[in-house]
């Protein structure tokens, strides 16, 4: 069940108000009643990206648990709202996911007034509380295979990155996705930016245009509907992009020549996964490449010639081994 963002702000002061004797009840499930669970999805479900994969995430473990579990969610919650969103979440709920990285702030200062409450953020680096487990999803690890792909694949010699807000995990990914494309083609120019804004589609497209001004073909980025207005510029000027978090390869979008894994609804699963197996616990958890392919991954879809399918392969394993190091958090 959704709820809508009007509507919670309608109800989160009623929330707030009561919060002193919300937090000190036990959720503790009885038998024979599912297991409530509320995620915070801070974009749009559909934005063909991170928020996507998260709500895919939420779906697919909603069928697989069926009635041991009952999940509501929360869409589309600017920065400033999440607070109230979240005690909204945690006043009826036995775990609150947050399901971005930009929930990090506001989770861990809920979690500390609802302490019988669990807690997971997916997609900061953070040492674990006593009521909060975070899952690293190291971004930076496949931005290095992105920018090396995207590398090999330019016919320019000149790539571009587009980050949406600069927070430590997007900043490092934009770096990565820089050496990474240099390390395969040290000539390569490399061009990254941020928006200030994972959803402004006017603000990304002007930045892609930018790069592709300075000669960037191919472009990565980490951003939400913000994606619409690279697509938007790559299409007018006849330039490629490498997609993230979705199938892009799929949707046989002539733009998209890539696409990486960066398993958000993997970890959102995994979430839930803990709790209706009752091995949940405060936790630092790592995910990447060392957690498989639906934890992170890339798929080229085409022009992947057997020289690129193989240098893939060859880099994947060296950042597994410690070979190649990224930035962490």
């Amino acid at each position: 069940m959704n709820q809508n963002r009007r509507v919670f702000l309608q109800t989160s002061l009623l929330s707030i108000a009561w919060v002193g004797t919300a937090s000190s009840s036990v959720f503790a499930q009885d038998a024979g009643k599912p297991i409530k669970i509320g995620i915070l999805i801070p974009g749009s479900k559909a934005d063909h990206g991170w928020m996507e994969s998260a709500y895919n995430g939420m779906k697919a473990a909603e069928q697989r648990h069926g009635d041991k579990v009952k999940i509501t969610y929360i869409e589309n919650v600017k920065f400033a709202d999440m607070e109230q969103a979240l005690v909204t979440l945690a006043s009826k709920n036995d775990m609150v996911i947050g399901a971005a990285g930009q929930t990090q702030a506001s989770v861990l200062k809920v979690a500390k007034r609802f302490p019988k409450v669990k807690f997971s953020i997916v997609g900061p680096t953070g040492q674990p509380t006593n009521n909060v487990s975070q899952y690293d999803v190291l971004q930076a690890q496949i931005g290095f295979i992105a920018g090396a792909v995207a590398a090999m694949m330019s016919k320019n010699g000149a790539v571009s990155y587009v980050g949406g807000l600069e927070i430590p995990a997007i900043v490092n990914t934009g770096t990565e996705f820089a050496n990474g494309a240099k390390y395969v083609k040290p000539d390569t120019k490399t061009f990254v930016t941020y928006t200030g804004d994972f959803d402004d589609v006017a603000k990304s497209k002007e930045a892609t245009l930018a790069a592709i001004a300075q000669g960037a073909d191919v472009h990565y980025n980490i951003l939400n509907l913000g994606v619409r207005g690279m697509e938007q510029a790559a299409r007018e000027k006849g330039t490629k992009m490498i997609g993230s978090y979705i199938d892009y390869c799929a949707d046989k979008n002539p733009l998209y020549i890539a696409y990486t894994v960066s398993g958000i609804g993997f970890m959102v699963e995994y979430a839930i996964d803990q709790i209706v197996a009752g091995t949940w616990h405060p936790e630092y958890k790592p995910f990447g490449l060392g957690m498989g392919p639906k934890a992170a991954d890339i798929d080229v879809c085409t022009g992947a010639t057997p020289e690129i399918l193989a240098k893939i392969k060859e880099l994947k394993a060296d950042l597994l081994s410690g070979k190649i190091k990224v930035k962490v958090g």
